[in-house]
């Protein structure tokens, strides 16, 4: 039997449709024909019903019907279900069989057609023999009928022809060859879809009928074979929910038939075909959860059903089908919607059939000797050519008795049997399945599930002697765990990879896993890894190695003549091996000895080497590669005798390599790309073991972890150890060349803070302590890079302190040069920093030179360097305000047009130093000074911090300027420095924007003259003068009001007129009655021409107040008296 047995049938694994068969249609030489039948093939969507149709000639011969059985009392079953039952209701034996007709209503030999219509009709009943299959007629009609009962010959015709062909009304259609025939055809196939319903419903109630003849002594196969029937014919009736009521019933009655060695294969398989099918519908209900407990139900019931012995890989083969078959199901749910999860996905079914294929494969190892010759004549053939029964032997069919009938005919089936199956490609099976599983791992993220599968696959590719696959998923898998550290696995890995190599006599890869097979990371025992080191040496002599263990004798001694050959060849004697992605075991261990050197010190490395393995080993050569490669010739140790370079078990040894560095590469950094040591020798074979970076391997990085954490716990145990620990020896794979340490003193002299726009000095001193010469030394100062972007615009240097320097001054002055420097001798120098902006800035002060020296007997020119920085605050000396008042100190909002008023400013110091304001000038643009010459009143005055220095200007508006707009007034400029700054040093200028004014015109102006004070009792002459500043004769009201504080003499009210451009004056005597602050009796001012200029306007240049100082004491007596 082929290894095709276990193979589900494909009319098991189909969707049954119900079957319908077209005849009357020639579609290969009729287009009208050919069109219909492509409307009913061509593009079935989703939503069209599941019919399967066939084209068949009108006298096709179907299946015959058997004599239908009245009486099941003498009845004994062969078997459960006839191996071509199901094909045969699939497609053979159909539904409904549809006879097309080209016949029109109006057809002139309508009678001859219509006999020739019933002629064909009948032919077909007569070919269906008996069944209850039904027939339809559709009538091929060029014109597009009649709505129905409008058309009363159509009618007549249509009645006639169903009496002709004995056709129900239902069963005869027109089908109009139109633009629409697609809906047409639609439209037939669900009337032919409900014909097909309701065959299939008669053919459940025939099979149901059955069960009342049946009994439960000698008809069990048939109770099974009934149920498995009814819910087949409810599946192609699309009844899925009674179908799997069908299907659960049939499941529980083949497991309650009497099972023995002659029919637990039968009972197997049909317990297979009805498991599937309940979980093929249970996935479709998408009821998951039930397809999954059906399953292990299933599996449950039948793992302990082995059968013969002689053939109990049968068992493991039909085993392993049962989860191939339902990962499969379970694959195809998921790809119409279902959702899976890492603990629940189809990947664990593929696997279980994986297993159960390796143990098929392992007791068909154990049961199926080689050599056997197969019996003849064949037992295995049969007349037919198959089986009839499913799950039934061919060389006694329809046997159900519990012993075998021949002893001897069982004896060569069984034989038979195993020899074919020798003939089963194991390892292809299990590679495929497995295949299967790692892809749903990997679907489902489930990477140590999917590692361990591919050493399973890698293991069946190296029995199935596919080295190269094998080696392939192995050496994938390893990276895994080496990762993970699963030394175990990796060694058992590791084991067979090596076979692998061997047998492929692959130098590289032989190589490489002996080197991983002595490593740390090895299991294995010493007297193995003693072997495998013997071995790698052979080879390194260019000597064929020893087998592997457990390998194939035949594989053996192939291996060993490609083996030869590899030998033979020249050229190839030089094998590259990259140890990063490896444990190998040499370990290495490469650091510069610090970060960072001078460039007038020697670059120190060390490399720490350490063998793992159980014999000394020998190299021959080891080198350093950098990034800067002309430093390479300086790090390569060649051996020069016997034990110079050999490497004993267990023991680091350290070579050290040292190197004077080029002063063109101070400020660079320098990298280890690689070491390299050479095994073996030119007269044989050279391994390169290669390390990127500094060294270290697969493993590495993990025990340094294990190491720091342990020296941090017992960090004062490791201070007595001599010899380094080697997991706490750390990689410095980069060191960087900096500048040679600098001789001199720089000193930084300076007064803070800075103030705005001062020139700040900075006194900068260079003393050399150097024992030679200083050459070509150069200063950079300024801003130090890097700070704020607006720092820079705002930052002006420059080394000319006696101005001030402008905004084109750099913020960083670069290589200003000093000259050269004797050794002890000291120079100085004043940078001025103007700040123009406040806020901390950080200056930067650079003084490099040039120096001869030696560095292990070569002479060089070193750059040094010496960089001090300091910060400065730049703060504001102090606040400026500025205001206008008018004559009587009271705010101005307008200003009159040549009517004088006051500027009031006020410099108030908030430097934390004395400031020496020198001078201060106002620079007047609209408004003129009422004064004939501005005096600066802060000539050489000392500021401490918080005091404030005032001044008052007196200004006018000259007439003449247009008054109906907003002007600027000038600036006020002021002159200062620092105190403690010398008498040379520059005055800054700082400038002060006076606030704009609103001008205005008044018609009259009117101020008075009186005196500073008055006294009570005492006479007090007050003349008021009234100005007319218009072009026309003002007439003028004046009224004065009467005070309490007063009594006066004058003009009480008077009217008078004033010319344009003149003045008017008016004298009142006040007598003051009461002493301290008094209001003065006011004016009542009004224009009648003007009604615009209110009293309070006109007179707001008046004086309101006026203090009054008390009487005065008489000299003697007699005033008193005379009082």
């Amino acid at each position: 039997m082929a290894g095709s047995q276990w193979e589900l049938p494909p009319e098991l694994c189909c969707r049954p449709m119900a079957f319908v068969a077209l005849t009357g249609l020639d579609v290969v030489y009729n287009a009208v024909h050919r069109a219909i039948w492509d409307a009913f093939c061509a593009n079935r969507r989703a939503d069209r019903v599941p019919i399967s149709f066939k084209v068949l000639p009108g006298d096709h011969e179907y299946p015959k019907c058997r004599t239908k059985r009245t009486s099941y009392e003498w009845y004994i079953p062969k078997g459960i279900l006839k191996t071509g039952w199901m094909n045969k209701h699939l497609n053979l034996v159909p539904a409904l069989v549809v006879l097309f007709y080209e016949l029109d209503w109006d057809d002139p030999q309508w009678k001859e057609k219509q006999s020739e219509c019933a002629t064909k009709v009948e032919i077909v009943r007569t070919s269906l023999q008996g069944r209850n299959t039904k027939v339809a007629v559709v009538l091929i009609q060029k014109k597009t009928p009649l709505p129905p009962g409008e058309d009363l010959v159509a009618s007549e015709r249509a009645s006639a022809l169903c009496n002709s062909c004995d056709l129900s009304g239902k069963s005869l259609f027109v089908l109009p060859h139109t633009d629409h025939l697609v809906g047409y055809i639609i439209r037939l196939e669900n009337a032919f879809y409900e014909h097909a319903q309701t065959y299939y419903y008669t053919e459940i109630r025939r099979v149901k009928s059955h069960k009342e003849f049946l009994n439960k002594t000698t008809h069990q196969l048939l109770f099974v074979r009934h149920q498995f029937k009814m819910a087949f014919l409810s599946e192609l009736k699309q009844d899925t929910q009674n179908a799997l009521k069908y299907y659960r019933a049939a499941y529980s009655l083949v497991h309650e038939l009497r099972a023995h060695e002659t029919n637990m294969l039968e009972i197997k398989t049909m317990a297979g075909f009805i498991n599937y099918k309940i979980c093929r519908l249970c996935f479709q209900h998408n009821t998951p959860l039930d397809a999954i407990a059906q399953f292990r139900k299933h599996i449950d019931l039948c793992k302990k059903k082995i059968g013969s012995a002689e053939l109990a890989y049968e068992h493991s083969a039909w085993m392993s089908k049962q989860f191939q078959s339902f990962g499969e199901l379970f694959d195809e749910a998921i790809k119409l919607g279902l959702t899976a999860i890492q603990t629940q996905n189809p990947g664990f079914y593929y696997q279980q059939a994986a297993c159960y294929s390796q143990d098929r494969k392992q007791m068909a190892q154990q049961l199926c000797q080689a050599g056997m010759t197969y019996p003849s004549p064949d037992p295995l053939d049969t007349q037919s050519g198959g089986l009839d029964f499913y799950g039934q032997r061919p060389w006694r069919q329809g046997h159900q008795s519990i012993d075998p009938t021949d002893p001897e005919k069982e004896k060569m089936g069984i034989l038979a049997l195993q020899i074919k199956e020798t003939d089963v490609p194991h390892s292809e099976l299990i590679i495929a399945l497995l295949s299967n599983a790692v892809a749903q791992f990997k679907k489902y993220k489930c990477p140590r599930m999917k590692s361990h599968l591919m050493v399973q696959m890698g293991e069946e590719y190296y029995h199935a002697k596919d080295y190269t696959k094998a080696l392939k998923l192995l050496d994938y898998v390893m990276c895994d765990y080496r990762t993970e550290r699963w030394w175990p696995l990796l060694t058992a890995i590791l084991t067979t990879a090596l076979r692998c190599a061997y047998l492929m006599a692959s130098v590289k890869d032989y190589v490489i896993y002996c080197m991983e097979l002595l490593g740390r990371a090895s299991t294995l025992k010493e007297e193995q890894k003693s072997r495998i080191e013997k071995n790698l040496f052979k080879v390194l002599m260019n000597k064929v190695p020893e087998a592997e263990a457990e390998c194939d004798p035949a594989s053996v001694s192939a291996a060993r003549s490609l083996w030869t050959d590899r030998m033979a060849l020249s050229g190839s004697n030089e094998v590259m091996v990259d140890m990063q992605d490896y444990i190998p075991f040499i370990q290495c261990k490469a650091r510069f000895q610090s970060p960072s050197f001078h460039v007038d010190q020697p670059i120190q490395l060390q490399v720490f080497l350490r063998a793992d393995c159980p014999h000394p080993v020998s190299f021959s050569k080891l080198t350093v590669s950098l990034s800067n490669q002309e430093y390479n010739q300086w790090c390569v140790a060649e051996s020069s005798g016997q034990d110079s370079m050999t490497l004993l078990p267990g023991k680091a040894r350290c070579y050290d390599f040292s190197f004077v560095a080029k002063t063109e590469d101070v400020g660079k950094k320098v990298e280890m790309t690689g070491v390299e040591m050479m095994l073996g020798s030119d007269s044989g074979r050279c391994v390169f073991l290669s390390w990127r970076g500094a060294g270290g391997d697969a493993a590495s990085t993990q025990e340094a972890l294990q190491a720091s954490r342990s020296s941090r716990r017992w960090g004062r145990g490791a201070e007595a150890r001599q010899e380094p620990d080697w997991d706490s020896l750390t990689l410095q794979h980069s060191t960087m060349i900096i500048s040679r340490v600098p001789k001199i003193r720089v000193q930084l002299c300076h007064q803070p803070p800075a103030l705005t726009n001062e020139m700040y000095c900075i006194s900068l001193s260079v003393q050399s302590q150097e024992e030679d010469v200083a050459r070509d030394v150069k200063l950079t100062a300024g801003l130090k890079p890097g700070q704020e972007a607006g720092l820079g615009q705002s930052t002006h240097v420059t080394l000319d302190g006696s101005s001030v320097c402008d905004d084109n001054a750099p913020a960083l002055l670069t290589d200003v040069p000093l000259g050269d420097l004797k050794p002890g001798e000291k120079l100085e120098k004043c940078v001025y920093m103007k700040c123009v902006s406040t806020g901390p800035r950080v200056f930067l002060f650079h003084v490099a030179y040039s120096i001869d020296t030696a560095v292990e007997g070569r002479h060089i020119v070193c750059k040094c360097h010496k960089d001090e920085t300091v910060t400065v605050e730049t703060v504001v000396p102090f606040e400026a305000s500025v205001k206008f008042v008018s004559t009587k100190f009271e705010p101005l909002e307008r200003v009159a047009v040549d009517i004088p008023f006051l500027l009031m400013t006020d410099v108030v110091s908030s430097s934390p130093c004395p400031l020496l304001l020198s001078s201060s000038c106002l620079q007047l643009q609209t408004i003129t000074s009422n004064t004939p010459q501005l005096q600066s009143q802060l000539q050489q005055v000392v500021l401490q911090t918080g005091e404030c220095a005032s001044e008052c200007f007196c200004l006018r508006c000259p007439p003449g300027t247009s008054s109906s707009n907003t002007v600027a007034t000038g600036q006020y400029v002021i002159s200062w420095r620092r105190k403690s700054s010398g008498a040379d040093s520059p005055l800054i200028q700082t400038t002060v924007s006076l606030p704009h004014v609103i001008l205005e015109s008044v018609p009259l102006y009117v101020y008075a003259d009186l005196p500073s004070f008055g006294r009570v009792r005492e006479s007090l002459p007050v003349r008021y003068h009234i100005e007319n500043r218009t072009a026309q004769v003002q007439e003028v009201e004046i009224a004065v009001d009467p005070s309490d504080a007063f009594m006066f003499s004058g003009l009480k009210q008077v009217r008078l007129r004033v010319l344009p451009g003149t003045e008017q004056q008016m004298l009142y005597n006040y007598y003051p009655l009461m002493a301290g602050y008094q209001t003065l009796p006011q004016l009542n001012i009004s224009l009648p021409h003007c009604p615009t200029s209110t009293s309070p306007a006109l007179r707001r240049f008046l004086p309101q107040r006026i203090f009054v100082k008390p009487q005065g004491r008489q000299p003697d007596d007699a005033s008193i008296a005379a009082a």
